[in-house]
């Protein structure tokens, strides 16, 4: 599976933003898909996660009620709107992949395909 995620760019505090994370090759498989940000100097923190079925979703606190995932699987594609968007979100954001899907999303170590990552930059 090839994961290619869009949607960076800078917009001001307050804003939104759309990511998504186009999936190809053998998206016939039920994965779940998880987004993640970074920063330089801090560590992969976990944003947001979605099952394949799209009838669960988790969120870290830090983006909850601001940020949503969704997905839609004819188009291999999952979506990640931001809204209200802090200068704090300012990251790298990756969209990943799994099988073995967890409760709460949070399990990196899960995730065996990694999108390029696209950057998001508020400004304040």
């Amino acid at each position: 599976v090839q994961l290619q995620a869009s949607g960076g760019g800078l917009v001001q505090a307050g804003g939104s933003l759309r990511l998504s994370c186009a999936a190809s090759g053998r998206t016939s498989s039920s994965y779940a898909v998880g987004w993640f940000r970074q920063t330089p100097g801090k560590e992969r923190e976990f944003v947001a996660a979605i099952s394949w079925s799209g009838g669960s979703t988790y969120y870290a606190d830090s983006v909850k009620a601001r940020f949503t995932i969704s997905r839609d699987n004819a188009k291999n594609t999952v979506y990640l709107q931001m809204n209200s968007l802090k200068p704090e979100d300012t990251a790298v954001y990756y969209c990943a992949a799994t099988r073995a899907f967890c409760t709460g999303g949070n399990c990196p170590e899960r995730y065996n395909y990694w999108g390029q990552g696209t950057l998001v930059t508020v400004s304040s």
